[in-house]
């Protein structure tokens, strides 16, 4: 079992930085792909950006190109979500996430077996 803990949310103005930070626990982590979701208020949960096991692969949701990073720190048993150029409408509940299956990258909510409890981004305009 693998539980997941997301830290680094708070309240930003627009066009600011946050950096997320999601520590796993339970087992290592170091031979799954890792990925970030977040949910608005309203919304259905969507892909933000996924890692692969060794940091050498990384997927983005279009709408944050350009302005997130995700990366990962093995030894820490840690995953990143480096946020900056922060938009009103990136304002959601984060989450990170980790599937069991290992050598895939999975892109989908549904692909995901184990979820954090979230933080909280708020970006003001």
């Amino acid at each position: 079992q693998v539980q997941l803990v997301e830290s680094g949310g708070g309240l930003v103005q627009a066009g600011g930085s946050l950096r997320l930070s999601c520590a796993a626990s339970g087992r290592t982590v170091s031979t799954n792909s890792m990925g970030w979701f977040r949910q608005a208020p309203g919304k259905e949960r969507e892909f933000v950006a996924a890692i692969n096991w060794s940091g050498g692969s990384r997927f983005f949701a279009d709408s944050v190109k350009g302005r997130f990073t995700i990366s990962r720190d093995n030894a820490k048993n840690t995953v990143y979500l480096q946020m900056n150029s922060l938009k009103s409408e990136d304002t959601a509940v984060y989450y990170c996430a980790a599937p069991r299956r290992i050598l895939v990258v999975p892109l989908r909510v549904e692909e995901y077996d184990y979820w954090g409890q979230g933080t909280q981004v708020t970006v003001s305009s």
